[in-house]
């Protein structure tokens, strides 16, 4: 009985009760979207594919709560690795049909499952980024412009090989996860403010001017990289009535949704058609099934979740922890807000899906792995605080203190 204690004591059960509402509401909407898909040929398949994922993902996140913060410590640099060796890999050995398909090497095939290595190299670019922070504030302990500027460009040193890695096959929006992290972490390392608001502003000014050459001079952008079909989802996003694909795709999504009313249609009904309304689109039927009432459940939900993750990392005394938890919640809240801004046309299509609900495997193992994590502060950790202990453990580039 003392060990079941112990052992409850050590489980953050908020943060497993939110991931398991949302795993079932996903299991609900994709049963939605795949019964009236007018394409989808067996509704069994990739229900099962999907539960596959789930119980793949449970598995994955409860070994990484194994891990506690000096094993995870000497790991990380082979995940990064491991990362940045798959984005490597899957630019050579990407499924041809999906490529034809979406136009982008993302994704390989192992028999009947596809597989996109971005989204494990996530988790690894969180812990990675972690690390270098928590290294680089060992070195400095205290702030000055000049510390700063070296975190900073730490932090862009890498950040780079997995952006132009990921722009290369091209996945826009997995990219913009990736800046959304980096972001996180680089405020949450308490970076000063005369350089992180010229910083911002810099970005803001950076994404006004990719803009105005969407709109004006395209040729520099595509000889960065960009792709026409990104062009056109962003002229799509300012002119949702020019009757493009996309365009009518969000315009369903939004007509979808807002057929839903307070209440919703009831569940199982669907009777406006949303094309890939069970990945990309996957909110439109939750807000034609459910109303704004089951929609605001939802977001609710994501709500809770976050606040669950932010409680445990402000119990933890452990640096390195809060660093990671800090990135994981950037990563799943960049991707709520993504998915549904687009899924009511406020924000332009990138392909982001719906953490937890959204179809698909690869998506779903990343945050399954960034919840384990966040777990694993709790069931390892018994500092807190407000407490006077602290961690200290060697490494390749010397004693590491994590305070």
């Amino acid at each position: 009985m003392k060990n079941e204690s112990k052992l409850d004591n050590k489980i953050d059960y908020g943060i497993l009760f939110s991931v398991f509402l949302l795993v079932i509401i996903g299991m609900a909407a994709l049963y939605v979207s795949l019964m009236h898909d007018p394409l989808n040929v067996s509704l069994i398949k990739p229900m099962v594919s999907q539960g596959v994922w789930y119980v793949f993902g449970a598995a994955c996140m409860v070994a990484v709560m194994q891990l506690d913060s000096e094993q995870l410590w000497r790991l990380t640099p082979y995940f990064y690795a491991a990362g940045i060796f798959l984005l490597i890999l899957v630019l050579v050995f990407f499924d041809r049909q999906i490529a034809f398909d979406n136009g982008a090497k993302s994704w390989f095939r192992i028999g009947s499952f596809t597989f996109q290595p971005s989204e494990v190299a996530k988790p690894a670019y969180i812990v990675m980024l972690a690390r270098i922070t928590t290294l680089h504030n060992t070195r400095y302990p205290t702030h000055s412009i000049h510390s700063d500027f070296v975190l900073i460009f730490e932090l862009i040193g890498w950040t780079l090989p997995i952006i132009g890695l990921i722009m290369l096959q091209p996945d826009l929006g997995t990219t913009l996860v990736f800046v959304a992290i980096f972001l996180g972490i680089l405020i949450m390392s308490g970076i000063m403010w005369q350089i992180l608001v010229p910083s911002f502003l810099a970005v803001g000014g950076l994404i006004g001017g990719v803009l105005a050459l969407v709109v004006f001079d395209q040729g520099f952008l595509i000889k960065l990289g960009f792709k026409p079909y990104q062009f056109d989802r962003i002229f799509d996003w300012l002119n949702p009535t020019s009757g493009s694909v996309s365009s009518n795709q969000v315009l369903s999504s939004i007509q979808a949704i807002g057929s839903g009313q307070l209440w919703g249609k009831g569940f199982g009904v669907s009777q406006v058609y949303v094309p890939v309304r069970e990945s990309d689109m996957i909110f439109s039927v939750i807000g034609e099934n459910f109303g704004f009432i089951g929609s605001c459940v939802l977001i609710f939900i994501y709500f809770v979740l976050i606040y669950q993750m932010l409680s445990t990392t402000f119990e933890t005394k452990n640096e390195f922890y809060a660093y990671i938890s800090t990135g994981v919640i950037m990563m799943i809240l960049f991707h709520v807000f993504e998915n549904i801004g687009m899924s009511i046309g406020l924000l332009p299509m990138t392909g982001v899906p719906l953490p937890f609900i959204s179809q698909g495997g690869s998506n779903l193992l990343s945050n399954m792995i960034g919840v384990g994590l966040v777990m694993s502060m709790k069931f390892h950790y018994k500092n807190y605080m407000f407490s006077r202990n602290s961690e200290t453990f060697s490494s390749t580039e010397g004693e590491v203190y994590i305070k």
